[in-house]
């Protein structure tokens, strides 16, 4: 029990501290007089870190001792999160966050191997939903709590998410157990990239990988930038604009919820061929509705879609090899993070220029249109391995 509430508070946490620049984004910018276009580096710059080293974490970390890997990473985590509350220019901002997605890049993967290592196997799937749950619940109370600290103060949230990642740290050095690997070497650079090469080589898991990006740039790209739609929209300030993210968190973490219950009902192609055209339209009206409370209703709508089809995903992904789960994990982190960090990017010129959040929605209906085009004419949906090394 204490290690699955150990790591279901570390997943609060890094999801938490991952999506709060969202609804701040506007008071950031007034604060740093940065234009919008260039706003959504402050968003980026951690998803970018977490994106380039979650492809070096994961290997490197099967010949360390996986306790003392997250220690480290969970302490990097609080002191460039707390960090973040003294940057005085949006530079440095951006330097912090990308310290903090890089230790967040070494955080998060332990979390998954660890209870993989440490739990029996009928304790292993129900972990395993419970930390994945931490995510969902970040969006739906973490992000809106952040949002409210903000609004007495913009440096609060980031102080006290540092200070209980550094509590988190502490609890994990005296709950886990030491995790050796079983060879005290760490792998050769041959053997350290070679895991890649199944993945790489499969055309199949070159789809499933591209589709899986292209969800997450449409998905990261429209939430990037809902903070200042809703301020300039529905002129809401920062601890109101928190509130939609309730909706949309709420609405993710129910879909996590009855997802086994569908894809026990459903093929994932049937879940895909349904899911994705509904978020399409989800997108692509989002901006154009007439209040503050259809737009939350609306997201959570979307992402109680999301919180179907992601875990789907996930587990399509993850049967591409199951010798590679690790390495695929991984992988799925850096395209993840890779797909935010575009998005949030992407998004910050589009919405400067002209077509505001209206071109925002569309491009995110483009992204999961192209996405269904990917699942359509590739095998990724089908049930054949890819050869392993």
């Amino acid at each position: 029990m204490k290690l699955t509430a150990l790591f279901f508070l570390i997943m609060f946490m890094i999801g938490t501290d991952t999506f709060l620049i969202s609804p701040m984004i506007p008071t950031l910018q007034d604060l740093y007089g940065v234009p919008t276009g260039m706003s959504g580096w402050m968003m980026g710059s951690y998803t970018l870190g977490a994106a380039v080293f979650a492809l070096i974490a994961g290997p490197l970390s099967d010949g360390l001792d996986r306790k003392k890997v997250m220690l480290l990473g969970l302490l990097g985590f609080a002191v460039s999160t707390a960090l973040c509350g003294i940057a005085a220019d949006f530079w440095m901002m951006c330097l912090f966050r990308l310290l903090a997605g890089i230790s967040a890049a070494f955080t998060a993967p332990q979390v998954w191997a660890s209870i993989q290592t440490l739990l029996p196997a009928e304790k292993k799937g129900k972990a395993m939903g419970l930390a994945y749950a931490g995510l969902a619940v970040s969006q739906a109370f973490g992000v809106p709590i952040g949002s409210w600290l903000a609004a007495a103060r913009w440096s609060l949230p980031f102080f006290a998410i540092g200070a209980l990642s550094l509590l988190l740290a502490g609890a994990a050095f005296f709950i886990l157990p030491s995790m050796k690997p079983q060879s005290n070497a760490v792998p050769s650079r041959q053997a350290f990239w070679r895991r890649y090469a199944p993945l790489l080589g499969s055309g199949r898991a070159r789809g499933a990988f591209l589709a899986y990006f292209l969800i997450h740039l449409g998905s990261n790209a429209a939430f990037a930038f809902l903070g200042k739609w809703s301020a300039e929209r529905f002129h809401l300030p920062v601890d109101q604009i928190g509130t939609i993210m309730i909706f949309l968190g709420v609405g993710n973490l129910a879909g996590s919820l009855v997802s086994g219950y569908v894809n026990n009902l459903w093929t994932p192609s049937r879940i895909v061929a349904a899911a994705v055209p509904l978020l399409m339209i989800g997108y692509a009206a989002l901006p154009h509705l007439p209040s503050f409370m259809a737009a939350s209703i609306m997201y959570f709508a979307i992402f109680f879609i999301l919180g179907i089809l992601f875990p789907m995903i996930m587990g399509v992904l993850n049967n591409l090899n199951p010798s590679l789960r690790g390495t695929i994990s991984s992988t799925a982190t850096a395209t993840m993070n890779a797909a935010t960090t575009v998005g949030a990017s992407l998004a910050g010129l589009l919405y400067a220029g002209s077509g505001g959040y209206a071109a925002v929605g569309l491009f995110s209906a483009c992204c999961f249109a192209a996405s269904l085009l990917i699942f359509g004419t590739s095998r990724v949906l089908a049930k054949e391995p890819v050869p392993q090394v």
